[in-house]
Protein backbone atom coordinates (compact mmCIF):
# COMPACT_ATOMS: atom_id res chain seq x y z
CA UNK A 1 0.00 0.00 0.00
CA UNK A 2 2.50 2.32 0.85
CA UNK A 3 4.51 1.89 -2.66
CA UNK A 4 1.21 2.25 -3.92
CA UNK A 5 0.79 5.61 -2.01
CA UNK A 6 3.99 6.81 -3.37
CA UNK A 7 3.44 6.11 -6.71
CA UNK A 8 -0.37 7.99 -6.76
CA UNK A 9 1.97 11.03 -4.69
CA UNK A 10 4.06 11.34 -7.59
CA UNK A 11 1.88 10.73 -10.63
CA UNK A 12 0.15 13.53 -9.02
CA UNK A 13 3.19 15.67 -8.99
CA UNK A 14 4.11 15.12 -12.79
CA UNK A 15 0.68 15.27 -14.23
CA UNK A 16 1.13 12.68 -16.76
CA UNK A 17 3.63 10.00 -16.15
CA UNK A 18 5.73 8.02 -18.85
CA UNK A 19 5.23 3.87 -18.66
CA UNK A 20 9.01 3.92 -17.58
CA UNK A 21 8.32 6.05 -14.31
CA UNK A 22 5.51 3.69 -13.40
CA UNK A 23 7.80 0.68 -13.48
CA UNK A 24 10.39 2.48 -11.41
CA UNK A 25 7.66 3.51 -8.76
CA UNK A 26 9.35 6.73 -7.74
CA UNK A 27 8.65 9.14 -4.63
CA UNK A 28 8.42 12.40 -3.89
CA UNK A 29 9.22 14.83 -1.49
CA UNK A 30 8.75 18.74 -0.56
CA UNK A 31 11.15 21.06 1.27
CA UNK A 32 10.24 24.54 2.25
CA UNK A 33 10.77 28.14 3.54
CA UNK A 34 8.18 30.60 5.08
CA UNK A 35 9.08 34.05 6.72
CA UNK A 36 6.53 34.09 9.80
CA UNK A 37 6.64 37.55 10.29
CA UNK A 38 6.85 38.10 14.07
CA UNK A 39 5.42 35.23 15.58
CA UNK A 40 6.26 36.55 19.28
CA UNK A 41 4.33 35.19 22.13
CA UNK A 42 2.91 37.87 24.43
CA UNK A 43 5.73 37.48 27.71
CA UNK A 44 8.70 39.44 27.59
CA UNK A 45 12.29 37.67 26.86
CA UNK A 46 14.90 39.09 29.08
CA UNK A 47 17.50 41.06 26.94
CA UNK A 48 15.51 41.14 23.91
CA UNK A 49 13.67 44.33 22.45
CA UNK A 50 10.37 42.65 22.21
CA UNK A 51 8.26 45.34 23.83
CA UNK A 52 5.88 46.30 20.82
CA UNK A 53 4.67 42.57 20.56
CA UNK A 54 3.80 42.94 24.92
CA UNK A 55 -0.20 43.22 25.71
CA UNK A 56 1.15 46.94 26.52
CA UNK A 57 3.10 47.22 23.95
CA UNK A 58 2.46 48.92 20.58
CA UNK A 59 1.10 46.16 18.70
CA UNK A 60 -1.33 45.14 21.42
CA UNK A 61 -0.18 41.66 21.11
CA UNK A 62 -2.96 40.22 23.29
CA UNK A 63 -3.06 35.91 23.86
CA UNK A 64 -6.17 36.23 21.31
CA UNK A 65 -3.71 37.71 18.95
CA UNK A 66 -1.51 35.59 19.15
CA UNK A 67 -3.54 32.19 19.61
CA UNK A 68 -4.98 33.93 15.99
CA UNK A 69 -1.54 34.01 14.62
CA UNK A 70 -0.29 30.42 15.68
CA UNK A 71 -3.48 29.28 14.38
CA UNK A 72 -2.82 31.62 10.85
CA UNK A 73 0.90 30.21 10.16
CA UNK A 74 -0.14 26.28 11.06
CA UNK A 75 -2.72 26.14 8.48
CA UNK A 76 -0.61 27.65 5.62
CA UNK A 77 2.74 25.55 7.19
CA UNK A 78 0.13 22.62 6.81
CA UNK A 79 -0.87 23.32 3.38
CA UNK A 80 2.83 23.73 1.56
CA UNK A 81 3.28 21.41 -0.99
CA UNK A 82 -0.17 19.95 -0.89
CA UNK A 83 -0.89 21.26 -4.67
CA UNK A 84 1.10 18.65 -5.77
CA UNK A 85 1.75 15.48 -2.41
CA UNK A 86 -1.13 14.98 -0.09
CA UNK A 87 1.19 14.37 2.79
CA UNK A 88 3.02 18.34 2.42
CA UNK A 89 6.21 18.86 3.11
CA UNK A 90 9.05 16.69 4.70
CA UNK A 91 10.85 19.91 6.06
CA UNK A 92 10.31 23.61 6.19
CA UNK A 93 12.83 26.62 7.14
CA UNK A 94 10.99 29.31 9.07
CA UNK A 95 12.28 33.01 10.13
CA UNK A 96 11.42 35.23 12.11
CA UNK A 97 10.49 33.62 15.30
CA UNK A 98 10.58 34.44 18.60
CA UNK A 99 11.88 31.52 21.03
CA UNK A 100 11.18 27.82 21.39
CA UNK A 101 7.62 28.11 23.38
CA UNK A 102 6.41 29.70 20.49
CA UNK A 103 7.40 26.46 18.20
CA UNK A 104 5.76 24.04 20.38
CA UNK A 105 2.74 26.20 20.49
CA UNK A 106 3.23 26.09 16.57
CA UNK A 107 3.52 22.69 16.64
CA UNK A 108 0.65 21.75 18.53
CA UNK A 109 -1.61 23.09 16.60
CA UNK A 110 -4.00 20.36 14.51
CA UNK A 111 -2.81 20.52 11.36
CA UNK A 112 0.74 20.40 12.12
CA UNK A 113 0.42 17.74 15.69
CA UNK A 114 -1.64 15.20 13.61
CA UNK A 115 1.77 15.18 11.25
CA UNK A 116 3.58 15.07 14.65
CA UNK A 117 5.98 17.82 13.21
CA UNK A 118 8.54 18.55 15.43
CA UNK A 119 11.68 21.60 15.17
CA UNK A 120 15.09 22.20 15.52
CA UNK A 121 15.90 26.09 16.92
CA UNK A 122 18.50 27.17 18.88
CA UNK A 123 18.36 30.64 20.69
CA UNK A 124 20.25 33.37 18.83
CA UNK A 125 21.59 36.47 19.78
CA UNK A 126 18.98 38.87 17.44
CA UNK A 127 18.58 41.93 19.35
CA UNK A 128 14.85 41.74 18.65
CA UNK A 129 14.67 38.07 19.68
CA UNK A 130 13.63 36.40 16.73
CA UNK A 131 15.42 33.23 15.32
CA UNK A 132 15.38 30.83 12.44
CA UNK A 133 14.33 27.24 12.72
CA UNK A 134 13.38 24.19 10.73
CA UNK A 135 10.26 22.39 10.81
CA UNK A 136 10.05 18.71 10.43
CA UNK A 137 8.03 15.69 9.86
CA UNK A 138 10.01 12.66 11.30
CA UNK A 139 8.27 9.90 9.11
CA UNK A 140 10.09 11.72 6.60
CA UNK A 141 13.06 13.69 7.47
CA UNK A 142 15.26 12.59 10.72
CA UNK A 143 17.36 15.10 12.56
CA UNK A 144 21.46 13.63 12.72
CA UNK A 145 22.89 17.02 14.16
CA UNK A 146 21.78 20.89 14.50
CA UNK A 147 24.40 23.73 15.16
CA UNK A 148 24.25 27.64 14.82
CA UNK A 149 26.83 29.12 13.06
CA UNK A 150 27.07 33.04 14.26
CA UNK A 151 26.76 35.52 11.43
CA UNK A 152 30.16 37.36 12.02
CA UNK A 153 31.05 40.95 12.01
CA UNK A 154 34.02 42.14 10.15
CA UNK A 155 34.08 46.29 10.43
CA UNK A 156 35.65 47.50 13.59
CA UNK A 157 32.96 49.95 14.45
CA UNK A 158 30.43 47.02 14.37
CA UNK A 159 32.51 44.81 16.83
CA UNK A 160 33.28 48.11 19.34
CA UNK A 161 29.13 48.44 19.14
CA UNK A 162 28.76 44.84 20.16
CA UNK A 163 26.63 44.46 17.28
CA UNK A 164 24.62 40.91 16.84
CA UNK A 165 22.21 39.24 14.74
CA UNK A 166 20.58 36.15 13.36
CA UNK A 167 23.02 33.31 12.28
CA UNK A 168 22.40 30.57 10.41
CA UNK A 169 21.04 27.40 11.53
CA UNK A 170 22.56 24.01 10.23
CA UNK A 171 20.61 20.99 10.76
CA UNK A 172 22.20 17.40 9.14
CA UNK A 173 19.61 15.12 8.89
CA UNK A 174 18.45 12.02 6.63
CA UNK A 175 16.21 12.07 3.25
CA UNK A 176 15.37 9.45 1.04
CA UNK A 177 18.28 7.38 2.93
CA UNK A 178 20.33 9.80 1.81
CA UNK A 179 22.43 12.72 4.23
CA UNK A 180 20.43 16.18 3.44
CA UNK A 181 22.10 19.03 5.25
CA UNK A 182 19.30 22.28 5.73
CA UNK A 183 20.93 25.62 6.33
CA UNK A 184 17.66 27.95 7.66
CA UNK A 185 19.13 32.01 7.39
CA UNK A 186 17.76 36.04 7.67
CA UNK A 187 19.97 38.03 6.14
CA UNK A 188 20.62 40.96 7.70
CA UNK A 189 17.13 43.71 6.52
CA UNK A 190 17.52 45.99 3.61
CA UNK A 191 17.97 48.60 6.69
CA UNK A 192 21.20 48.03 6.11
CA UNK A 193 23.54 48.29 3.32
CA UNK A 194 24.06 45.82 0.46
CA UNK A 195 27.63 45.52 2.25
CA UNK A 196 26.33 43.60 5.33
CA UNK A 197 24.53 40.89 3.11
CA UNK A 198 27.13 40.43 0.89
CA UNK A 199 29.18 39.62 4.02
CA UNK A 200 26.23 37.10 4.55
CA UNK A 201 26.91 35.72 1.14
CA UNK A 202 30.37 35.00 2.04
CA UNK A 203 29.86 33.62 5.46
CA UNK A 204 27.01 31.43 3.58
CA UNK A 205 29.37 30.06 1.07
CA UNK A 206 32.04 29.28 4.08
CA UNK A 207 29.30 27.24 5.54
CA UNK A 208 28.40 25.35 2.36
CA UNK A 209 32.51 24.67 1.43
CA UNK A 210 32.71 23.33 5.27
CA UNK A 211 29.88 20.85 4.94
CA UNK A 212 31.05 19.56 1.67
CA UNK A 213 34.83 19.02 2.91
CA UNK A 214 33.17 16.93 6.35
CA UNK A 215 31.22 15.09 3.41
CA UNK A 216 31.32 15.70 -0.79
CA UNK A 217 28.57 13.69 -1.38
CA UNK A 218 26.24 15.58 1.51
CA UNK A 219 23.10 17.25 -0.40
CA UNK A 220 22.84 21.01 0.60
CA UNK A 221 19.40 23.27 0.80
CA UNK A 222 20.87 26.72 1.80
CA UNK A 223 17.41 28.92 2.12
CA UNK A 224 15.96 31.75 3.84
CA UNK A 225 14.79 35.36 3.68
CA UNK A 226 18.07 36.76 1.85
CA UNK A 227 16.70 40.12 2.08
CA UNK A 228 18.17 40.14 -1.40
CA UNK A 229 16.85 39.14 -4.83
CA UNK A 230 18.84 36.30 -6.66
CA UNK A 231 20.78 38.62 -9.07
CA UNK A 232 21.98 40.55 -6.17
CA UNK A 233 25.82 39.81 -5.20
CA UNK A 234 25.13 38.58 -2.01
CA UNK A 235 23.60 35.71 -3.67
CA UNK A 236 25.05 36.01 -7.08
CA UNK A 237 28.87 36.69 -6.40
CA UNK A 238 29.53 35.88 -2.85
CA UNK A 239 27.33 32.84 -2.73
CA UNK A 240 28.11 32.02 -5.66
CA UNK A 241 24.47 30.37 -7.04
CA UNK A 242 23.97 30.10 -10.68
CA UNK A 243 21.11 31.17 -12.57
CA UNK A 244 21.42 27.75 -15.26
CA UNK A 245 21.49 24.34 -13.81
CA UNK A 246 24.28 24.01 -16.73
CA UNK A 247 26.41 26.98 -15.00
CA UNK A 248 27.15 24.81 -11.92
CA UNK A 249 30.27 23.85 -11.25
CA UNK A 250 31.44 21.02 -9.36
CA UNK A 251 30.37 21.40 -5.51
CA UNK A 252 28.60 24.29 -6.59
CA UNK A 253 24.81 26.12 -6.25
CA UNK A 254 21.50 26.54 -8.16
CA UNK A 255 19.37 29.26 -7.53
CA UNK A 256 16.02 28.39 -9.32
CA UNK A 257 14.27 31.50 -8.56
CA UNK A 258 16.63 33.99 -10.49
CA UNK A 259 14.41 33.22 -14.07
CA UNK A 260 11.37 33.15 -11.59
CA UNK A 261 11.85 36.76 -11.08
CA UNK A 262 13.20 37.95 -13.92
CA UNK A 263 9.72 37.09 -15.16
CA UNK A 264 8.19 39.53 -12.85
CA UNK A 265 6.98 37.54 -10.13
CA UNK A 266 7.94 37.17 -6.21
CA UNK A 267 7.16 36.30 -2.81
CA UNK A 268 6.68 40.08 -1.58
CA UNK A 269 6.32 43.28 -2.57
CA UNK A 270 7.42 47.04 -1.99
CA UNK A 271 6.36 49.87 -3.77
CA UNK A 272 4.11 48.05 -6.29
CA UNK A 273 6.97 45.53 -7.42
CA UNK A 274 8.31 42.23 -6.75
CA UNK A 275 11.16 41.09 -4.63
CA UNK A 276 12.35 37.36 -4.44
CA UNK A 277 13.46 37.08 -1.03
CA UNK A 278 12.78 34.03 0.15
CA UNK A 279 15.11 31.76 -1.43
CA UNK A 280 15.63 27.50 -1.87
CA UNK A 281 19.18 27.34 -3.29
CA UNK A 282 20.59 24.10 -3.93
CA UNK A 283 23.91 21.92 -4.30
CA UNK A 284 24.95 20.92 -7.68
CA UNK A 285 23.93 16.80 -6.85
CA UNK A 286 20.40 17.68 -6.63
CA UNK A 287 20.40 18.57 -10.16
CA UNK A 288 19.82 16.01 -13.30
CA UNK A 289 21.65 18.77 -15.38
CA UNK A 290 22.26 16.19 -18.31
CA UNK A 291 18.65 13.99 -18.19
CA UNK A 292 20.89 10.98 -17.07
CA UNK A 293 20.22 10.04 -13.19
CA UNK A 294 16.58 9.27 -13.87
CA UNK A 295 16.13 9.66 -10.38
CA UNK A 296 17.80 6.85 -8.83
CA UNK A 297 19.08 9.58 -6.31
CA UNK A 298 17.49 12.65 -4.69
CA UNK A 299 16.99 14.93 -7.46
CA UNK A 300 15.19 18.24 -8.00
CA UNK A 301 12.06 18.31 -9.66
CA UNK A 302 10.71 21.72 -9.65
CA UNK A 303 10.31 25.28 -7.56
CA UNK A 304 6.99 26.50 -6.38
CA UNK A 305 5.63 29.90 -4.96
CA UNK A 306 2.84 28.51 -2.27
CA UNK A 307 0.09 30.79 -3.24
CA UNK A 308 -3.68 30.66 -1.67
CA UNK A 309 -6.37 33.80 -2.49
CA UNK A 310 -6.60 33.98 1.72
CA UNK A 311 -3.10 35.20 1.70
CA UNK A 312 -3.66 38.37 -0.12
CA UNK A 313 -5.44 41.21 0.47
CA UNK A 314 -8.77 41.34 -1.53
CA UNK A 315 -10.36 45.26 -1.35
CA UNK A 316 -9.27 47.98 -1.18
CA UNK A 317 -6.21 50.11 -1.75
CA UNK A 318 -3.15 47.20 -0.93
CA UNK A 319 -5.79 44.70 -3.13
CA UNK A 320 -2.83 42.06 -4.50
CA UNK A 321 -0.73 43.07 -1.47
CA UNK A 322 0.18 40.27 0.99
CA UNK A 323 -2.65 40.10 3.64
CA UNK A 324 0.07 40.95 7.09
CA UNK A 325 -0.86 40.50 10.75
CA UNK A 326 -0.61 43.87 10.76
CA UNK A 327 -0.22 47.16 8.59
CA UNK A 328 -0.45 50.64 9.44
CA UNK A 329 -1.07 50.08 13.24
CA UNK A 330 -3.89 48.04 12.01
CA UNK A 331 -4.25 44.50 13.24
CA UNK A 332 -5.86 42.35 9.95
CA UNK A 333 -5.35 39.45 11.90
CA UNK A 334 -3.22 38.08 8.51
CA UNK A 335 -0.54 35.61 7.86
CA UNK A 336 3.33 37.46 7.05
CA UNK A 337 4.54 40.07 4.10
CA UNK A 338 6.29 37.13 2.77
CA UNK A 339 4.76 34.11 0.89
CA UNK A 340 6.48 30.76 1.25
CA UNK A 341 8.44 29.12 -1.07
CA UNK A 342 9.31 25.44 -1.69
CA UNK A 343 11.04 22.79 -3.96
CA UNK A 344 9.43 19.38 -5.05
CA UNK A 345 12.17 16.13 -5.16
CA UNK A 346 12.24 13.02 -6.71
CA UNK A 347 13.66 9.77 -6.22
CA UNK A 348 13.08 6.37 -7.60
CA UNK A 349 11.87 3.97 -4.47
CA UNK A 350 13.60 0.24 -4.09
Amino acid sequence: MKKLFSFIAVAFLFGTVSVQAQDRKLQAYAIGFYNLENLFDTEHDEGHNDYEYLPDGRNKWTDMKYQHKLRNMARVLSEMGTDKLPYGCAAIGVSEVENARCLTDLCNQEPLKKRNFQFCHIEGPDQRGVDCALLYNPSMFSVRNVKLVPYVYKKQEDIERGRATRGFLVVSGTLADEHVTIVVNHLPSRGATSYYRELGGEQLRAVKDSLQQDDPQVKLFIMGDMNDDPADASMSKMLGARREMKEVEEGGLYNPWWNIHASGTGTLTYSGAWNLFDQIILSRNLLDIEGKKKYETLTFFQPQIFRRDYLFQQEGKYKGNTLRTHAGGVWLDGYSDHLPTLVYLVKTRK
